[in-house]
């Protein structure tokens, strides 16, 4: 069981931040560009709490399931952070230079979650390609 998530996940992981990127964010900017800020942060709330619950929980399996190989969990803890960063850190930031605040401009705060998010997005798919690589992945069953 633990193999087998061990494979979906990340691959599941990786899937969601694509389509939040590739997808949700630029139809939101086009249809409705006056609400898109809001919309757009609560799509991106939303993915910071399922990808510091997949963080956790991948770290964990990687760690049960190959203890001596720990790229896994590098990978997954370097996500977690790309996600603390990138949302929890900085989010505040942002909101805060719109009031003019802070040494930051809103647009250099939102250079600097958009790399933590791509970044993470990396991790994520490396993690996912290592997964799914011969020998990692799921085994044929003998039946």
């Amino acid at each position: 069981m633990l193999q087998r998530l061990r494979v979906l996940l990340p691959a599941l992981w990786a899937g969601l931040l694509l389509c939040i990127a590739t997808l949700a964010t630029p139809a939101v900017f086009a249809v409705a560009p006056e609400a898109a800020g809001r919309i757009v942060g609560r799509i991106f709330a939303q993915e910071a709490v399922v990808s510091m619950a997949l963080a956790l929980l991948l770290t964990a399996i990687e760690r049960k399931l190959a203890p001596e190989r720990q790229l896994g969990v590098w990978l997954a803890l370097g996500a977690l952070f790309c996600t603390v960063a990138g949302y929890y850190a900085l989010q505040p930031m942002m909101a805060a230079a719109r009031l003019g605040q802070g040494s930051l401009s809103f647009g250099q705060l939102h250079a600097i979650s958009l790399g933590f998010f791509a970044l993470k997005g990396v991790l994520v798919l490396v993690l996912a390609w290592r997964a799914a690589a011969p020998g990692r992945g799921l085994r044929p069953s003998s039946s």
